[in-house]
């Protein structure tokens, strides 16, 4: 641990992402990393004192049972600054009030961070300043551009960190020492041996009042755009030389500068849905676009499913399809890695003749390899068998990975500028068809695993 950052200032401290994601993180962290010390400064426009925001911490870090020296040292030291964040006199102000090399991170909403950036370019910043934003990175591949161009003005790319929490998941780590540890694995990762790989990220969580973000962005671009695309580079990246920030991201922009939609065709490799009314473990629910906060008329999708291909040596030939959905009947979070089927069977044998696949699950973090054996009471009649591991919840919350990256000036698991600009392009394609209704917006029951003529993945 070489810690660079002393004092984490979060702006938009009253919010959700702030006490339900970002302070438990930071308690286990400080639980786990004893000897860690930084000052916590929590901001937003919401008229509180340092009592009532010390109340937030301590709630939050109760939630992960965060205790030790260092948890009480940052609860006695931690302060609140009422600050609008878009106002350049308030943060040159609050930038000043605290000590030694600050890092803020903007818990706030992609437009109020724009503006917030804005703001920051009109008086001189602290030495070593390091800024934390939350995806989405724009709105599409201009905005990101345009984003990307005002963070450079202000400090380094090597101090911005976009975050994408999936990149601190243990399951998107260990991906990793699976490929790459494994003489048996490696090899035969391409698409010689790969037929198809699927990522599916499906919960049975409905919109649960998030309209005001959500309801413009829907799943292709709350899930795919950002989340799923990073896991599939990790999936499908060269091997790198070392996990240091420059061999790792770049590997990640290599498989993103050429990945595409599947045959040039985003109609055909596209589909898109929203949930009707229906039932989900025993709770009736509205259809989306009665949820509160929705505007129907923006076809907002709450189920999304984009193929694409990879143009490498690797890869060329093999389908990647990314999936994620709301409000389904039941909760998918995997990668399917599905092999060739044998090439040829030895005449006698008979039964399973499916291809071997690998899963590798997030949340809880295991992996499955289904493999086709010889039957127990009959040699000659094939099994279908599943070996399985389990990975481990690992010592830190996604949140607590990246945090940690953020405090030592390690931006390994955030985004590069180049590769937000990437993830744009690649699903553009997608969302012009969709706006112009070439993509037809389908429906299924809350509850349900989705519009009844889609095939299942994996």
């Amino acid at each position: 641990m070489t810690q660079s950052v002393d004092t984490l200032v979060i702006l938009g401290a009253s919010g959700d992402l702030t006490s339900r994601l970002l302070l438990p993180a930071i308690g286990q962290l400080l639980t786990d990393q004893p000897d860690r010390a930084f000052a916590l400064v929590g901001s937003s426009s919401a008229d509180l004192d340092d009592d009532a925001w010390k109340k937030i911490v301590r709630t939050s870090f109760a939630t992960v049972e965060a205790k030790g020296d260092a948890v009480e040292r940052l609860l006695d030291g931690t302060r609140y600054v009422k600050a609008d964040a878009t106002s350049a006199d308030d943060l040159k102000q609050l930038l000043g009030s605290v000590d030694g090399v600050p890092a803020l991170y903007f818990a706030l909403p992609p437009a109020v961070t724009a503006k917030a950036c804005q703001a920051l370019g009109t008086f001189e910043l602290p030495k070593g300043l390091t800024l934390a934003l939350e995806k989405p990175f724009g709105t599409d591949r201009e905005s990101a551009i345009a984003l990307n161009a005002q963070l450079a003005k202000l400090v380094p790319e090597d101090q911005i960190h976009r975050v994408d929490h999936f990149l601190g998941r243990s399951s998107v780590l260990n991906i990793l020492g699976v490929r790459f540890a494994n003489g048996i694995l490696e090899p035969i990762w391409d698409g010689l041996h790969i037929e198809r790989v699927d990522v599916i990220y499906d919960e049975t969580l409905a919109l649960e009042g998030r309209a005001g973000y959500y309801d413009g962005a829907g799943a292709l671009i709350d899930m795919i755009q950002s989340h799923l695309l990073q896991v599939m580079a990790v999936l499908a990246m060269e091997p790198p030389s070392t996990l240091g920030a420059p061999d790792l991201r770049d590997a990640k922009q290599l498989v993103l500068r050429a990945t595409k939609v599947w045959g040039d065709d985003p109609v055909a490799s596209s589909r898109r849905a929203r949930y009707g009314a229906g039932e989900i473990e025993g709770r009736t629910l509205p259809a989306y676009a009665d949820e509160k906060g929705v505007d129907p008329s923006r076809e907002t999708e709450t189920l999304a499913e984009v193929t694409l291909q990879i143009d490498t040596w690797r890869w060329k030939g093999v389908p990647f399809t990314l999936r994620s959905g709301k409000a389904l009947g039941g909760r998918r979070r995997e990668m399917v890695i599905t092999f060739a089927p044998a090439r040829q069977m030895p005449v006698g044998l008979k039964g399973t003749m499916e291809p071997a696949k690998l899963r590798l699950m997030f949340a809880p973090d295991s992996m499955e390899l289904e493999l086709n054996i010889n039957g127990t009471d009959d040699p000659y009649e094939l099994e279908r068998t599943t070996l399985t591991a389990d990975f481990g919840p690992g010592a830190l919350l996604a949140y607590g990975e990246v945090l940690e990256g953020i405090l030592d000036g390690d931006p390994s698991l955030s985004v590069r500028a180049d590769t937000a600009v990437e993830c744009w392009r690649i699903v553009e394609p997608v969302l012009d068809a969709w706006r112009r209704g070439r993509v037809p917006l389908e429906e299924y029951p809350a509850g349900s695993d989705g519009p009844k003529d889609w095939a299942p993945l994996g």
